[in-house]
């Protein structure tokens, strides 16, 4: 899909673009700095005063991932409630939902709602890059694309939550997260949807053919003409400045002007909390591997192209990849997705997409709440998403 750049907002703020414009500033809460050596747990949970656990799980292709568990609220009171597995976007990791303060971050609130709460890292970022065998200095560690995330770093996940809790959970994803779900899903993978209870999907990527942003879709269009270049960089680095030069390449290629990047890539998030940036900067953006990124940029929502008929039998048993299929999802299944009005890489006319694969779906099953001013990074990191996105998500978990 012509989506290399779903949440390439954080390489946008790495290029240290001052955005402003079009949001507010909100100074009353200062994140703390995360630390990998102390881990997510110790840097940004417990210091809001929240009990936290650090999990590790091996997927099945050996990777191994970081997981931290929220069992109880602020309160200390222990979770009453079913687990909620929360699975961020590409080139950021858990951090994102205890970004901002207690009463704003979706992990806080749903603990402090009785919920329990399991965060979990993706292969290769920070806190998820062991492998049983592999270093992230070896080329094979980084042979990898939303396939893999799909069919195994979720389905791991899930499983290891499940086993520990032995109770069924909810799912968040937001951007890429929610891809790697709907893939699971399309794919009608019924031991993972039988250990789930529901969905929620922020910003729903699965579909990107009429994406308006014209840097987003002439990013996708110059990664796929140079992959052999990048997948000779088999790790991709955001703060890198192989990174630099391609958002410097895009911007000079079509006279855009710099300064506003979030705004163009993104859209003009309305509520992001501007006095946090440099904060984030301290933990984001995260690697991913070049593989995924052309996987990402690939126009259609199928699996891994190989560039010839002859790769691809060897992998699929057939000439082109498999279409991952949103109208195979259970229809039964429960699901609540929100998209906002000024998302350009969840684009409104992409969503409706989705929709329509989803017509059939049960209509006391599926949710859906628009949100007129949010842009793609208000839906983690807004300062009003308690109001306006968390209230009503978590109103549907207790009624599913």
């Amino acid at each position: 899909m012509a989506n290399f750049v779903v949440s390439l907002f954080s390489i946008i703020v790495l290029l240290s673009i001052t955005e402003t414009q079009g949001r507010n500033a909100y100074n009353e809460f200062q994140a703390p700095s995360p630390d990998s050596n102390d881990g997510i747990c110790k840097t940004m949970v417990e210091t809001q005063g929240y009990t936290c656990e650090e999990h590790k799980v091996t997927t099945e292709d050996g990777y191994i991932l970081s997981l931290q568990r929220m069992p109880a609220g602020r309160s200390g009171e222990s979770a009453d409630k079913p687990p909620v597995l929360l699975l961020h976007g590409v080139f950021i990791d858990a951090v994102v939902w205890v970004f901002n303060s207690p009463n704003e971050s979706l992990a806080f609130m749903l603990a402090d709602n009785g919920f329990d709460v399991w965060l979990v890292s993706s292969r290769g970022t920070k806190y998820s890059r062991g492998h049983r065998s592999l270093t992230t200095n070896d080329k094979a560690y980084w042979e990898w694309t939303l396939d893999e995330l799909a069919n195994y770093d979720l389905r791991a996940s899930v499983e290891y939550v499940y086993n520990h809790t032995g109770k069924q959970m909810h799912f968040v994803g937001h951007s890429l997260g929610t891809l790697t779900a709907l893939c699971a899903f399309s794919q009608q993978q019924q031991q993972l949807l039988n250990m789930l209870r529901s969905a929620a999907l922020l910003s729903p990527i699965a579909h990107v053919n009429l994406i308006p942003s014209l840097p987003v879709r002439f990013a996708a269009e110059k990664f796929i003409a140079d992959d052999l270049y990048w997948l000779g960089l088999r790790e991709f680095i955001p703060k890198g400045d192989v990174a630099a030069k391609f958002v410097e390449r895009i911007c000079h290629s079509l006279k855009q002007n710099c300064k506003n990047l979030l705004s163009i890539f993104t859209g003009a998030n309305c509520c992001v909390n501007s006095s946090m940036i440099d904060v984030f900067l301290e933990n984001e953006p995260q690697p991913s591997s070049t593989k995924n990124l052309i996987h990402l940029s690939q126009s259609i929502v199928k699996k891994y192209d190989y560039g010839n008929e002859e790769k691809n039998m060897q992998h699929y048993g057939e000439a082109s990849p498999p279409l991952y299929d949103m109208r195979n999802i259970p229809k039964e299944f429960p699901l609540f997705l929100s998209y906002g009005g000024h998302d350009l890489l969840a684009d409104v006319k992409d969503v409706q997409l989705l929709l329509n694969d989803l017509k059939d779906h049960d209509v006391n099953k599926l949710v859906i709440l628009f949100k007129e001013n949010y842009a793609h990074a208000d839906f983690v990191m807004g300062v009003n998403a308690n109001k306006l996105l968390y209230h009503p998500l978590i109103t549907f978990f207790k009624v599913n």
